[in-house]
């Protein structure tokens, strides 16, 4: 079964489908809420089947190289990850990416813009640095974090939010914007969206969509551009590497475990907390 409902009822449907006792994907963000995520952990750790949250970034070849190359230790030990993500805005486009333009009702009628039902670029988007990142970095945890929001007037949430992950090993910063200038799958927008990983020998930059990244190491300080690798199964999509899953019965691993999924949450509930309250917040537990 595969999920998609607005991001505060992600556990809510999760729940429901549980009682049926199938393996569930939810697309993401992982949930509105830690707490809520933790729900969903707990209803399908009862029935014993697969639970996967799916990040569309993990099956882009740039960011499967980057993480090949962080885990052969090309760049030494990950010490910070830089990520900028969004687009226009999420009413900018409808299903297969088809353009239109958004009135100001269609975003009070719209559950992205509404704060109950989980709206906002930070819950939108930050899970992705925040899940992605913690695979770069193997599942290491900040320990706390710092959140900025914007405040656009006549809406219940933002549109561009700043993140700083303060590690034992050193900082690391998520951005969110909705109203980039360009959509990243059209044209890359400055900032491009994507990530930029640093190494205690070695750099990497990685962006959406693109067929190459960018590396510098000791031996290569000016760094150089390297084809992003040609992805094999069952890493295409995420419907092949769930049925993979189910057929060897192999763990779900990477940003789409719970595990790690989890500790994205956990950051972004810390975001969440510390842009609510205006300052730096343990990571929430």
């Amino acid at each position: 079964m595969i999920l998609c409902p607005a991001t505060a009822e992600h556990g809510l449907w999760t729940k429901r489908v549980a009682e049926y006792d199938v393996p569930i994907m939810v697309e993401k963000p992982f949930a509105g809420s830690l707490a809520e995520a933790d729900e969903m952990i707990a209803a399908q750790r009862a029935t014993g089947k697969l639970l996967a949250i799916n990040w569309p970034l993990r099956w882009y070849p740039v960011y499967i190289t980057a993480k090949r190359l962080v885990d052969e230790g090309t760049i030494g030990e990950v010490t910070e990850f830089h990520h900028y993500g969004g687009n226009r805005g999420p009413l900018f486009h409808l299903a297969d990416k088809m353009e239109r333009t958004p009135t100001d009702e269609d975003k009070r009628e719209s559950w992205f813009y509404k704060r109950p039902q989980g709206g906002g670029s930070l819950l939108d988007y930050a899970g992705y640095g925040s899940t992605i990142g913690t695979w770069f970095q193997s599942g290491r945890k900040p320990i706390e974090v710092t959140a900025v929001v914007d405040e656009p007037q006549g809406l219940e949430v933002d549109e561009h939010s700043v993140t700083i992950c303060r590690y034992a090993h050193g900082l690391s910063k998520i951005e969110t914007r909705w109203g980039t200038f360009t959509d990243p799958w059209t044209n890359q927008p400055q900032p491009k969206c994507g990530f930029v990983i640093c190494g205690t020998s070695g750099t990497i930059s990685a962006y959406d969509y693109e067929s190459t990244i960018r590396v510098q190491t000791e031996e290569d300080k000016g760094g150089s551009e390297r084809p992003a690798d040609k992805v094999r199964p069952p890493f295409h999509n995420p419907i092949q590497y769930l049925l993979h899953c189910l057929e060897t019965g192999e763990a779900v691993t990477g940003p789409l475990s719970p595990e790690i999924a989890r500790i994205g949450q956990q950051i972004v509930d810390s975001a969440v907390l510390s842009a609510r309250e205006k300052r730096t917040v343990k990571l929430v537990e």
